[in-house]
């Protein structure tokens, strides 16, 4: 059975998922030294679950995808900010 999202879920979903994408992809950029691999990770996690849905004849909707670009962007903003502070001198680990 196929429930949409209300205003006030889809917005908590957003910062949600933007919030998790930071702090998993900061954590992962701290302990793994690396500054785009969470990025690349979670394109590829996000294409996997793209293409199961797709597959399963429930294709996502728009507000999934936004939801989903929200964590994207979550975790791009985390390697930004550790790429601007290992520019500044600050060492991670």
């Amino acid at each position: 059975m196929f429930m949409a999202l209300n205003p006030i879920t889809l917005i908590i979903s957003i910062v949600l998922f933007s919030i998790l994408g930071f702090g998993i992809g900061f954590i992962l950029n701290m302990l793994l030294r690396t500054t785009w691999l969470p990025f690349a990770l979670t394109i590829g996690l996000i294409g996997y679950v793209v293409i199961s849905l797709i597959v399963k004849d429930t294709p996502p909707s728009i507000w999934d995808y936004l939801v989903l670009y929200a964590g994207i962007v979550g975790t791009f903003a985390s390697g930004w900010t550790i790429q601007t502070l290992r520019r500044k001198g600050y060492r991670m680990f």
